[in-house]
């Protein structure tokens, strides 16, 4: 426990995030903030501060952060607009289950609701977006608020978190500063008791199917539980099929990995999950986007739900089996309990519909003679020169799900994206977090062009922190995926989809960033290559079809038996 006396609010924040174990922050200065940033001068040797070049870029980055080490991620910004530019940052990492700790600054105390200027009631703003806020408005409140910040962010669920520090605060001094982390708190539960009774009915169930499918989301990553998992699909012969959340959970080159669920997802698992008696969901939560019509559902099938958020249980799905315990811990539990199996006819169902869409999708998008550059043949090309290895980031839109489709994965923790709140512009600051946190491993953005404008600036971030993420710009001048929608469902009328894009590479070398731009299956190879080996930052623009499609496609609130494959 640090023990100090006499100093400042401000500089015990500083100490109560090194306590923590948070030596990384992500931030923009302004007024209200300044004190903090005054002590954050001398501490500099102990706490690294990554100046993005705007605050939504500060709260994306810590989520890359985040994501990319499963520590929590921290972020800083002044008052008033600086703390609401968070708050699209914080919604995201509330709907993905990101552990994050922002730090915004407030007006003193004694002008709390009065107008004052750069007051914004953060607090409001944000409790329908966090697990917890509070409002700090005397310096000894400091170290435990930190405390059950911290504890309330990374534990059960995580999510994010907001402390508002009002400026008079900030300056206040404690007499006598101790830290002390929290442990508990009476109020809040964060880990449910596992019921044996329905660990057993779980059990039974699996030993009872003849077609088990599991859907592998992301709380099985949160939970550390992949071995767990894979050694129970292994002992019984169980396919996994990912979300997009859950994707780098499994190694795509496990034989019992069938791909990815949901509307731009792989045909096998999807038809499995028609066909089967019985899905095992594992941390993840039905979303529509896996679903589509849940009346239309795995409508064979019985359900296994095991969560750690018992709001998610029986939420959008009915179940049959819900086991409300952290993933790890039910899938321990379950691993004796369940029969060793083979199932050879399931998994030749599994091979044939891969073997179908090879022959109809997979074999045309990759395939260098088609007279154009597809997004799905970039994405592979950088799968090829990775090795799987590297950590991938996207944006939001088709580059987000021709990466997640074409990628391939050997370690958990390698695939972050912006799922349940899609946002574009996530992407940039998102491989700086991620690149900050991991720097031993390459870290690779794909993004479109319409979603890399959205926070281009943050290629400032990378220029003055000497961040060495690669980026690959699919660039096909147009919001892609709007316009895929417009093209099919809304006869091509293609309303305010078309961009008109600067010249990336030159806005890159502006940047003092690497570039270069390509538009030919021969110089994607060389130059995908080039990036590969390169030790610093580099930016490559290529130009794929204007009016692409990603197939397969399950229209919104269809079922998978209205998947199209082309228009």
């Amino acid at each position: 426990m640090t023990v100090r006396q006499n100093i400042t609010g401000a500089e015990a924040l500083l100490l109560s995030l090194l306590e923590e174990g948070a030596d990384t922050i992500f931030g923009y200065p302004g007024g209200a903030i300044i004190p903090i940033y005054d002590k954050l001068y001398g501490y500099s040797d102990r706490i690294r501060h990554i100046l993005t070049r705007h605050e939504q870029g500060a709260v994306h980055a810590a989520q890359g952060f985040a994501r990319a080490t499963g520590r929590v991620g921290v972020c800083i910004a002044t008052s008033g607009p600086g703390a609401t530019n968070l708050i699209t940052g914080i919604a995201d990492a509330m709907a993905d289950s990101t552990p994050l700790v922002c730090v915004t600054a407030q007006v003193a105390a004694s002008m709390l609701g009065s107008d004052a200027f750069q007051e914004a009631d953060i607090i409001s703003m944000t409790i329908p977006i966090t697990k917890w806020n509070f409002q700090i408005t005397k310096a000894e409140e400091v170290p435990s608020a930190i405390a059950r910040a911290f504890y309330i962010a990374r534990s059960g669920r995580p999510g994010p978190v907001v402390i508002d520090f009002a400026k008079s605060a900030q300056v206040e001094t404690i007499a006598d500063f101790r830290y002390t982390p929290c442990n508990g708190l009476r109020s809040y539960h964060p880990v449910p008791q596992l019921s044996r009774d329905a660990i057993a009915e779980a059990a039974r169930l699996i030993n009872d199917s003849e077609r088990p499918i599991m859907l592998v989301g992301q709380g099985v990553k949160i939970a550390g539980a992949e071995q767990a998992l894979i050694r129970l699909a292994e002992k019984a012969c169980i396919p996994m099929a990912s979300t997009l959340m859950g994707l780098s959970a499994v190694p795509s080159s496990h034989p019992l990995y069938v791909g990815k669920l949901g509307m731009h997802g792989n045909i096998a698992p999807n038809d499995m999950t028609e066909r089967s008696d019985l899905v095992i969901a594992v941390g993840m939560r039905f979303s529509d986007r896996v679903t589509g019509d849940v009346k239309r559902y795995a409508p064979l099938a019985k359900v296994v739900h095991i969560d750690i958020d018992s709001a998610e249980i029986g939420k959008n799905v009915r179940v049959d089996a819900g086991v409300l315990a952290d993933a790890g811990e039910a899938l321990e539990a379950l691993l004796p309990l369940v029969e060793q199996k083979k199932r050879p006819e399931w998994l030749g169902y599994a091979k044939e519909r891969y073997d179908h869409e090879y022959d109809i999708v997979i074999k045309h998008t990759l395939s260098p003679d088609k007279g154009y550059l597809s997004m799905g043949e970039v994405v592979n090309e950088v799968a090829d020169r990775f090795g799987g290895d590297a950590v991938i980031v996207t944006d939001v839109g088709q580059q987000q799900m021709f990466a997640s489709r074409y990628s391939r994965f050997n370690h958990s923790r390698s695939f972050i994206t912006s799922g349940g709140l899609g946002t574009m512009g996530f992407g940039l600051p998102a491989a700086i977090g991620a690149k900050i946190g991991v720097p031993d491993k390459e870290v690779v953005l794909l993004v479109g062009d319409g979603g890399l404008q959205m926070t281009i600036q943050e290629l400032g971030t990378i220029m003055q922190s000497d961040i060495p993420v690669k980026i690959v710009v699919l660039n096909n001048s147009f919001l892609g995926m709007v316009r895929q929608w417009q093209e099919i469902f809304y006869e091509k009328r293609y309303s305010f989809t078309e961009l008109a894009d600067p010249d990336f590479t030159t806005v890159a070398k502006a940047y003092r960033i690497d570039a270069r731009r390509v538009d030919t299956y021969e110089g994607l190879k060389e130059a995908v290559k080039e990036m590969k080996e390169s030790k610093k930052a580099y930016l490559l623009e290529v130009v794929v079809k204007k009016e692409e499609n990603v197939f397969p496609m399950i229209p919104a609130g269809g079922s998978v038996t209205e998947t199209l494959l082309s228009v």
